[in-house]
């Protein structure tokens, strides 16, 4: 250690010298003493590392730091941005926002008791999320719903519940990364399943999922590209394409559509997502969807379709683990509402 190290650790102030700064006097009548002191003493540590690590630290940066990290505590509030990088549904800007109806039944329900699973008539334990149910049979035609905390975990756990041990098909040009390093081909491994890969990047046809299919096979998996595209020379097998094939080898037929859309996209100018109604129409023994971009309400991850299927996937022991909270299903139940009353346009 050189002098100039020496002289900048001696420089640095002790716990109580900053504890009693006068500019620290708010965050001490606001904050517990113990957590002022916790941070006090991170901040001096990370201070006395990086001097010995070579880098400038003064007690100005020192304290600036402190009050910078009790304020953020004090305050306890996220940064409220205008979006205007374009993207409207921004993943990194907490995708999209709800409507002022969403938002209040999410805030009503986390502050109250309520008839979560609990059958009112018979006082007995009733099933969670019936009311998201209701009204996704009413909007898709799905037999059944059941909510997890997000799309991914959807995915996963579909795949577990369904394919563990099997084999899932999926063409080239679907086996895709998105946002966050998500990778279809690692949920699979991850749920127990084995990734199956067929066809060609731009060009896969009925006739490769046939010829690959097995005893072992459990299921077609058809993941819906909704962030990027393969443009030009491009072929691909369509869920309703898919189904009679599927029907014959008496394998699942699962659809990851990933924005959840109700609406048709071109009234609005815009390119035309598959809806949750069109994948249960065309086939599709499972679709899984997110709850928070087009379909406009809290993050959730939708596992709708069958009955049969569904109910096997609610019975496997990852569900209980990543099911939707009692806000997020108020929250839910909301925004779906704004579309049987027609209005979805306006609120959402």
């Amino acid at each position: 250690m050189d002098d100039s190290s020496r002289r900048a650790l001696r420089s640095l102030p002790s716990v109580s010298d900053i504890l009693s700064d006068p500019k620290l006097a708010c965050s001490n009548e606001t904050l517990l003493p113990s957590i002022v002191v916790s941070v006090v003493r991170r901040r001096q540590e990370e201070a006395r590392q990086a001097i010995l690590n070579g880098d400038t630290s003064t007690p100005e940066i020192l304290l600036s730091r402190v009050i910078a990290d009790l304020d953020a505590l004090a305050s306890g509030t996220s940064d409220i941005v205008v979006n205007g990088t374009g993207v409207v549904i921004h993943t990194n800007l907490g995708r999209s926002p709800v409507s002022k109806a969403t938002a209040t039944a999410m805030a009503e329900h986390a502050a109250r008791y309520q008839a979560l699973e609990v059958d009112m008539e018979t006082g007995e334990r009733g099933g969670r999320g019936e009311d998201v149910e209701r009204l996704m049979r009413l909007l898709t035609g799905a037999e059944r719903t059941l909510v997890v905390n997000n799309n991914a975990a959807a995915v996963l756990l579909t795949l577990a519940a369904t394919c563990a041990g099997r084999e899932v098909i999926v063409s080239r040009g679907e086996a895709v990364e998105i946002g966050g390093g998500f990778r279809v081909p690692d949920v699979l491994t991850r749920s127990g399943a084995r990734l199956v890969e067929v066809g060609t990047t731009n060009r896969t046809y009925v006739s490769d999922y046939e010829q690959a299919t097995s005893e072992r096979t459990g299921a077609y998996l058809k993941v819906h590209a909704s962030n990027f595209a393969v443009v030009g020379f491009t072929a691909a097998a369509t869920v309703a394409a898919l189904a009679p094939l599927a029907a014959e080898r008496s394998v699942l037929l699962i659809e990851d559509v990933g924005s959840g859309c109700l609406l048709q996209t071109a009234d609005f100018g815009l390119q035309h997502e598959p809806t949750l109604a069109e994948s249960i129409a065309a086939g599709a023994h499972v679709v899984c969807a997110s709850g928070d971009k087009l379909l406009g309400g809290p993050q959730a991850g939708l596992i709708l379709g069958s009955e049969e299927v569904v109910e096997r996937i609610a019975r496997h022991p990852l569900a209980r683990a990543l099911r939707a909270d009692k806000s997020c299903l108020a929250g839910l139940a909301a925004s779906l509402r704004h579309y049987v009353r027609g209005e979805a346009t306006e609120h959402i």
